[in-house]
């Protein structure tokens, strides 16, 4: 019997050691074709930005081809659940955001696992949300639209990316904190539904700076506040809203990168170094500084935690708030 166990335990650490040779080979030639980041969105929205900005430095970093991918849908959980069942080897890639720690929570019948299914890679961006309104709104600031809201019968529409999405938790918690009423229009990303507010087919949004500003800037929309307790460096001429009326105000956005779940150790190491020093470029960090985006970077681990702490923050927010998916 013991020799029995000794010839198993033999075996076993051979193939492990075989499977770590392995594993290291493979990260060596990682990437040998292109490799496909999923962004769960349409492009032109602040997943789709970072996701194609990140690409573009990676690519030059490994030398091969990033190919961003897009497939929105169901608050982003159609390209998660794609990015999730794909062959974890590395070449593809979930561009994952905030809402992807809020869907578990409002979803029933997700055919994926957010926190089983994907292996963390880096922590990308950081940023907060801007109010925004059409540019011929009569809205100037955040008292004018709670005095709007509450005027409005049957409640003040406004627009955001999706179910679920961080652009829809915060306007929910606008409105909770207001006290007003405000009728949810989810659309399937931020571009088109930064659009329709544009068009005045909606009163209001709450989206991310990185892609509510270049609208802003254009003069095509209204910025009235911005989500973070503290004024953003990009924009300090925009008050938040929690100095505009609501006091403890806060919701912030994020993107990350991660790989299905079986994704060789080797090649998750691969792509973290190449993301830091992605991130470390100052032309990249200029482009996402400029609308209001934060660069974060750091190791896979740092990640893992921050997506524990998002999980449990907005499982409390969506039971404490009694939250419900708009038909």
């Amino acid at each position: 019997m013991n020799q029995n166990r000794r010839t198993s335990l033999t075996a076993l650490a051979a193939g492990t050691l075989l499977q770590g040779v392995s594993g290291l080979g493979f990260a060596q030639t990682y990437p040998a074709r292109a490799v496909h980041i999923v962004v769960p969105y349409p492009p032109g929205g602040p997943t789709d930005i970072v996701a194609r900005g990140i690409g573009q430095k990676l690519g030059e970093r490994l030398r091969q081809t990033f190919v961003i991918e897009n497939k929105p849908g169901a608050g982003g959980n159609i390209g998660a659940e794609a990015a999730a069942k794909a062959t974890p080897d590395g070449y593809t890639l979930l561009l994952g955001t905030t809402a992807h720690a809020i869907n578990p929570w409002l979803f029933k019948n997700l055919n994926y696992d957010f926190a089983r299914d994907f292996v963390p890679i880096a922590l990308l961006t950081s940023l907060p949300l801007v109010a925004v309104v059409p540019a011929n709104s009569p809205v100037n600031s955040i008292a004018d639209l709670i005095a709007l809201a509450k005027a409005k019968a049957g409640g003040l529409p406004y627009g955001s990316s999706g179910n679920g999405q961080s652009t829809h938790m915060a306007a929910e918690l606008f409105k909770s904190m207001a006290g007003v009423g405000m009728t949810h229009v989810p659309y399937k990303g931020s571009a088109p539904a930064l659009t329709d507010l544009a068009g005045g087919q909606v009163a209001v949004m709450f989206d991310t700076m990185l892609s509510a500003m270049p609208q802003v800037r254009a003069g095509r929309l209204r910025a009235i506040g911005v989500t973070s307790l503290a004024r953003a460096g990009s924009a300090p001429e925009i008050p938040t809203i929690a100095e505009s009326g609501l006091p403890g105000y806060e919701v912030g956005a994020w993107n990350g990168l991660l790989a299905p779940v079986g994704t060789p150790d080797a090649v998750v190491g691969a792509l973290n170094r190449a993301v830091n020093e992605s991130l470390r470029d100052s032309d990249l960090r200029q482009r996402f500084a400029t609308d209001g985006a934060e660069v974060v970077g750091g190791t896979a681990e740092s990640f893992a935690g921050f997506i524990r702490r998002e999980l449990d923050k907005w499982r409390r927010v969506v039971q404490t708030g009694g939250i419900k998916l708009d038909a």
